[in-house]
């Protein structure tokens, strides 16, 4: 491949380098110029005028895609806007992220759908954050939404994520245009009246805190009805954060007979529980809730197994101020962009329960082929768009290295094993710790 004559050089040595078709990582040397890779071998040698840097012991894979992230613009800039989004977003390893629609007004029309990817070209990572569409007029599940409009504003999939569409019939329709439009279709799940005013997982913890509860029928009857929605219409439906063992199950069956559906996991779904509400903690509060450690085991072997198509975050920045209140009036959400990766590891890679494998085909491969993206691959000829992992170091997140506008996490001012050293987004390195 001929050399650009001019382009920055970076030669990256002894890099463990992750692939989606390997658990094992692959020790090599990876050449880049411009924004492409242009060697990958064992021992690259002879380059001249190049940045040399030293991978060893560090872990290099595929920039990340969240498909599930509250931006905030237009209407809620206090919590978050999408220049922030997207620095946490590169401070967390993530290179492409898709914006939900909750925003105020809501993402349900082609001018606002133009109007925040305007917003996001202006960032580091512009090229690689996409914009959904919601399912009906300002997510009341009433009417539906100019989606003929946002498709060719650039929409990428249709939700009304916060809020079920109750109506069926709304629902059905909805399903139609997007099966027309080559759209996925989204679905936060939830039957509003199973859950009523209930702030946590129904069970013996909400009882002991005198808290209401939200069983974990609400999230599983809401499945059940929109997977058979999808069937009877041809849709790609994705079934957004999946909670509960027998949720999980359902769309598995489902999947075994042949019906597009597709699911994601959080990673706070696998690493948390309602024990951990502990002291009326809102850091800890989210919708759907954190259940019990059985779903957290369940889900994890779900994800092993191949049961979980994609990790998505469900990044949901608030004010210190929201977060603050008493549990019940506090809002649901949580943050996770700058979190996902460390935790992922301190949690699970470095205990050998998870690969570096299933991390960049469920959060990086995967996720980009459910927006009809390409994947962005380590090879040579590839696209330079990848980040660099030290297992050996720590992150502490504290309020100085969070580039979100929002800081309530779990993880606040906990440290983690693991770093996202550098990020390299179309050869241009965003990162450098």
């Amino acid at each position: 491949m001929p050399h650009i004559i001019g382009r920055m050089k970076r030669l990256y040595r002894h890099a463990q380098i992750a692939s989606e078709d390997s658990p094992k990582l692959q020790t090599a040397d990876v050449l880049v110029e411009g924004d492409k890779i242009i060697g990958l071998a064992a021992n690259i040698t002879g380059v001249e005028n190049a940045e040399i840097i030293d991978c060893t012991g560090r872990i290099l894979l595929p920039g990340l895609f969240d498909i599930h992230v509250h931006a905030r613009e237009p209407g809620q800039e206090e919590k978050e806007n999408i220049a922030t989004c997207a620095e946490a977003a590169i401070n967390g390893g993530v290179t492409g992220f898709v914006m939900m629609p909750n925003t105020a007004p809501a993402i349900d029309n082609a001018g606002v759908v133009r109007s925040v990817l305007e917003s996001a070209r202006r960032t580091r990572i512009g090229p690689g954050i996409y914009a959904t569409g919601a399912i009906t007029k300002g997510r009341k599940g009433e009417e539906l939404a100019g989606i003929a409009g946002m498709k060719a504003a650039g929409a990428v999939m249709l939700t009304d994520d916060g809020f079920p569409v109750d109506n069926p019939q709304v629902l059905r329709r909805a399903m139609e245009y997007a099966r027309d439009y080559d759209l996925p279709l989204a679905s936060h799940c939830e039957v509003k009246e199973l859950s009523g005013k209930g702030c946590m997982h129904e069970g013996k913890i909400s009882y002991s805190l005198g808290l209401p509860g939200i069983p974990s029928i609400s999230e599983e009857i809401s499945i059940s009805r929109d997977i058979r929605l999808a069937e009877f219409t041809g849709v790609h439906l994705n079934i957004q954060h999946v909670t509960t063992v027998e949720g999980m199950r359902t769309i598995k069956r489902a999947k075994d007979r042949g019906i597009r559906v597709t699911c994601e996991i959080a990673p706070h779904h696998l690493m948390f529980n309602h024990e951990h509400i502990g002291d009326y903690d809102t850091h800890y509060k989210m919708n759907p809730p954190l259940r019990t450690p059985e779903d957290n085991a369940a889900l994890l072997q779900g994800l092993k197994d191949g049961w979980f198509d994609v990790i998505a975050t469900d990044h949901a920045p608030h004010t210190a101020f929201e977060k603050n209140q008493d549990f019940a009036s506090a809002p649901f959400g949580i943050t996770g962009l700058e979190s996902a990766l460390v935790s992922l590891f301190d949690y699970y890679i470095r205990k050998d329960i998870l690969d570096w494998g299933l991390i960049v085909k469920r959060y990086s491969a995967e996720p980009r082929r459910m927006m009809k993206l390409q994947p962005v691959p380590i090879k040579e000829g590839g696209l330079a768009e990848f980040i660099l992992f030290n297992p050996a170091r720590t992150t502490t997140f504290s309020r100085d290295f969070m580039k979100s506008k929002s800081i309530n996490t779990p993880f606040l001012d906990k440290t983690l094993q693991g770093m996202v050293e550098r990020v390299i987004y179309r050869g241009e390195e965003l990162l450098v710790r």
